[in-house]
C-alpha cells in the first residue's frame, strides 16, 4: 500500500500540481482554497488545562496563510495550544523534512509529528523553532525531531506520518504565530 502512495506522489510530482513548487522541494500547504478545513484548532481543555486561543485562515500581509494565538497556561498540567492539518496518505518516503515561512512575536514553538505507531494523543515528535517578528524560513530535519517517548521509533518513517501541529507549548506565554507556507525537502 506504501508503495502505491510513493507512486502517486513521484506522479503529482513529475506533473507539477504545485506551480510555487521549486525543483527541489514540494509544496504541503500553502493556505489556498479549502485550508480551513484542513486545520483543526485544539487546546489543552480537552484534558482539563485553561490554555485558550483560536486559529484562522486569513491573507497576512498580501498572502494566504493561518495565524495561531493565544494564552498558553500551564495551570492544571496544562501547557499547549495547537493548529493541526491530518495526512491521510503520509508523506512521500524521499521527505527528509519541512520548511516554513513562518512570522511570530520572538518565542519559541514547536511543529508536532504524530505517526501511525503512536496508541496514545500525547505521543508525538517534537522539534522546536524560533519565531521572529518578521518573515523567516525555518528549516526542519526530520532527522532532528525528538520523541516524546524512548518505546517510538528513533526515526521518522515519512510515509507513517498521519499529522503535523504547529504548537505553542510547555510554559506559560502568549502564543502569535502565522504561517504561509509549508513545503517538504
Amino acid at each position: 500500500m506504501r508503495g502505491i502512495r510513493g507512486l502517486a506522489w513521484a506522479a503529482l510530482l513529475a506533473v507539477g500540481l504545485s506551480a510555487t513548487a521549486a525543483a527541489d522541494d514540494m509544496v504541503l500547504e500553502d493556505f489556498g482554497d479549502g485550508a480551513s478545513k484542513r486545520w483543526q484548532y485544539a487546546a489543552d481543555t480537552v484534558m482539563g488545562g485553561v490554555s485558550d486561543g483560536g486559529a484562522v485562515v486569513a491573507m497576512i500581509d498580501g498572502q494566504p496563510g493561518i495565524r495561531l494565538t493565544g494564552t498558553v497556561s500551564t495551570v492544571f498540567n496544562g501547557g499547549f495550544i495547537q493548529v493541526r492539518r491530518l495526512l491521510r496518505d503520509g508523506l512521500p518516503a524521499a521527505t527528509t523534512g519541512i520548511e516554513m515561512d513562518v512570522r511570530g512575536n520572538d518565542q519559541r514553538y514547536y511543529l508536532f509529528i504524530r505517526t501511525s505507531e503512536m496508541s496514545r494523543p500525547w505521543y508525538y515528535y517534537g522539534e522546536s523553532f524560533e519565531a521572529c517578528t518578521s518573515w523567516q524560513k525555518v528549516q526542519l530535519s526530520l532527522d532532528s525531531f525528538e520523541r516524546s517517548h524512548a518505546h517510538l521509533s528513533e526515526s521518522i518513517d515519512p510515509e507513517e506520518i498521519i499529522s503535523i501541529a504547529i504548537v505553542a507549548f510547555g510554559r506559560d506565554h502568549e502564543a502569535d504565530i502565522s504561517v504561509r507556507r509549508i513545503a517538504l525537502f
